[in-house]
């Protein structure tokens, strides 16, 4: 699903080089590309709309929602972070010199402009968030405003555009009209909660924020406790969820939410005895727990479930 990047000369020979399509996909980061694929799929769920006869929509839109929105954001991100990748990351594409010029600009562009193509085919709740979404992405990334540059509103912009953006989308797209005020409050929370998963990626880039003054949570308060802000953050969300769901009448979907944020307490109690260490390991278990709970509620919250409304 990649385009052709721009052909540059190489200022040693002065020979066209044209940047492999491995460093384009590479730079385009796949394996960001799940979460708010997932949560495209929650808001598709949640919608209630029959996935036999709107597939194509669908399909559509989760395309949208990873490998070109969420994608693009990536390309952009990388090109804007291309002097602090050269220190926590210099294999990437770009400070790496695989992808030379400013090719990692031009995919960024190039994938901004299909993205909005491919929104404009889902009508217009697609087109409105895809609109939303390139504009955050570009605003977390690029001056003036680069939001990344402070680790609350820069988290907050990554999360709500991960999880909350796409959920809320499928569900407008899928059911033709607004979303269920129920289905929009719970992608709300989650988009919230996720914030902390957001924090918990940025430990592994501190040396590079401190020094080029991003104020990631971890560069501003130090492992230890941007861990606690974190835990906290991914957890009080889905505590409201809970209360919420025995509040709807869905007790059974509200011990599940609990006991999987039990299992992830635990999670939490082990990440603090290192964080910077552990947060990979929490991203494949603790995560983990958090996104499947994303699809349990939406499940729930299908008309046909009968939640109460």
């Amino acid at each position: 699903m990649t385009i052709p990047a721009p052909a540059q000369a190489s200022p040693a020979t002065g020979r066209i080089v044209r940047p492999a399509p491995a460093a384009v996909l590479e730079l385009l980061k796949p394996i960001t590309w799940f979460p708010p694929m997932w949560a495209f799929a929650c808001g598709i769920v949640s919608s209630g709309a029959s996935i036999a006869q709107s597939w194509p929509l669908a399909l559509l839109g989760i395309v949208l929602a990873g490998p070109l929105v969420c994608g693009m954001s990536q390309a952009v991100n990388d090109w804007f972070d291309r002097h602090v990748d050269a220190i926590n990351e210099p294999q990437r594409p770009i400070p790496s010199g695989r992808l030379p010029g400013r090719t990692g600009l031009y995919v960024a562009l190039g994938w901004t402009a299909l993205s909005l193509l491919i929104g404009w085919l889902l009508g217009p709740w697609g087109f409105a968030a895809t609109l939303l979404g390139v504009a955050l992405a570009w605003a977390y990334s690029a001056p003036p405003l680069r939001l990344k540059r402070d680790g609350w509103t820069g988290g907050a912009a990554c999360a709500l555009s991960y999880e909350t953006l796409p959920w809320i989308t499928a569900a407008a797209v899928l059911s033709g009209g607004a979303p269920d005020p129920r289905v929009a409050l719970v992608a709300l929370l989650y988009g919230v909660g996720a914030h902390g998963i957001m924090t918990l990626n940025d430990f592994k880039a501190i040396e590079g924020d401190l020094r080029f003054g991003i104020r990631s949570l971890p560069a501003r308060y130090g492992a230890a406790r941007a861990a606690w802000i974190a835990c906290i953050v991914m957890a009080v969300p889905q505590a409201v969820v809970v209360a919420l769901l025995l509040g709807w009448g869905a007790p059974w979907t509200a011990a599940i939410i609990g006991t999987s944020l039990g299992l992830q307490l635990l999670c939490m109690a082990k990440l603090m005895r290192d964080p910077r260490a552990l947060a990979p390991w929490y991203n494949a278990t603790g995560v983990s727990l958090y996104v499947l709970g994303m699809m349990a509620v939406a499940a729930a919250l299908r008309p046909a479930m009968g939640v109460a409304p």
